[in-house]
């Protein structure tokens, strides 16, 4: 007889699942399968990992955009963003501020801001680099093309987050006007060529979203097999179309990050900020559902209230002390450790030890 349970240990021991299989638990899981699916994603995460959860510095340097997509609050229509761009040496400040806090990862996030061409993010990233030999740079910055992704790469950025948002088509096509979901999923597959540890992910909960795009969402990251994948649940923003759409919860979440890490268990799994929108522990509760990194803002305080995907966001006047030490109690309070190394995926320190 097929129950939840037995899909879920299945998931467990083989970290796979038909779609079939996949779609039965979603349309039938209940609150005591879901402590079970919580308590199999920790046990896979801590056989990669063990209970450390990586902190990485975010530093959000302009939130012009030329994209358009129907749930940003900062996408090209909106006229009531206040705009803002940071210079090479406002971004140098944050990682020296970071640096001092003990992170070892820089996350460089921005809108598609064509006004950071190819040589000027070579520049800031082999300025952070000569500044700090041993930090990791993330880039987070949208679709490029292939050169682009290669002169940043060569210049000292070690890692790549584009998520993907829906591996539906349909749905994607809705959601981002004039984008193409062809070239989206290109770009995740150039960035894993090139030698970039690569981030994807989703939303949960977005409009018309059903339980068969989550499985695609499943599905699809297992064949990609990033090494990070970040997931959040939708949040509206006002000045979008999107303004009276029911958003994502915090439990539909919090299912995805736990059955994406069996189905990719060495994956570097984000405890979002969006989470802790949502529910004041939600950070936590992710990282009880097999999350494993951190993402403190540290960003200029001025700039942060515009950088503004969806409204609410927590965090946006603490300064960054405030944050990392915060942040740490927080981890603390649920048994595990922060850890402040440059947080590289498990095949990459494991390859470093075998040599």
């Amino acid at each position: 007889m097929i129950t939840v349970d037995n899909l879920l240990y299945k998931l467990y021991e083989k970290n796979d699942l038909s779609r079939e299989e996949l779609l039965y638990i979603l349309y039938n899981i209940n609150q005591d399968s879901k402590k079970k699916l919580f308590y199999y994603a920790c046990k896979v995460r801590d056989a990669y990992y063990g209970n450390k959860v990586y902190v990485r510095g975010l530093i959000e340097f302009s939130n012009i955009c030329k994209m358009d997509c129907l749930y940003c609050g900062i996408r090209s229509s909106n006229k009531n963003a206040l705009r803002y761009r940071l210079t090479k040496e406002e971004i140098l400040n944050c990682c020296i501020e970071g640096y001092n806090l003990g992170y070892r990862t820089f996350v460089l996030q921005s809108g598609e801001d064509p006004w950071y061409t190819e040589d000027r993010m070579v520049d800031i990233i082999k300025t952070i680099k000569n500044r700090f030999p041993d930090v990791a740079i993330t880039l987070s910055i949208g679709e490029r093309d292939k050169q682009e992704y290669k002169s940043f790469f060569e210049a000292g950025a070690d890692r790549y987050l584009l998520r993907h948002e829906t591996a539906s088509r349909k749905l994607y096509g809705k959601l981002h006007p004039h984008a193409s979901f062809d070239n989206r999923i290109n770009c995740l597959k150039v960035l894993k060529e090139i030698g970039y540890q690569v981030g994807a992910g989703f939303m949960v909960g977005l409009p018309d979203q059903n339980h068969e795009d989550l499985v695609e969402d499943l599905i699809f990251l297992k064949s990609l097999n990033p090494h990070m994948i970040g997931i959040g649940p939708f949040i509206p923003h006002s000045q979008t179309p999107l303004a009276d759409a029911k958003g994502g919860t915090v439990e539909d979440t919090l299912v995805m990050i736990a059955l994406t890490r069996l189905m990719v268990p060495d994956a570097l799994l984000p405890a979002t900020t969006a989470m802790g929108t949502l529910h004041p522990k939600g950070r936590e509760l992710a990282l009880q559902a097999g999350a494993n990194v951190v993402m403190p803002n540290i960003s200029p305080t001025s700039v942060r209230p515009k950088y503004e995907l969806y409204e609410n966001k927590i965090c946006i006047e603490d300064n960054s002390a405030h944050c990392r030490f915060c942040i740490e109690n927080r981890i603390k309070s649920i048994g595990m450790v922060l850890d402040t190394s440059r947080g590289d995926h498990c095949k990459y320190w494991k390859a470093k030890e075998c040599n």
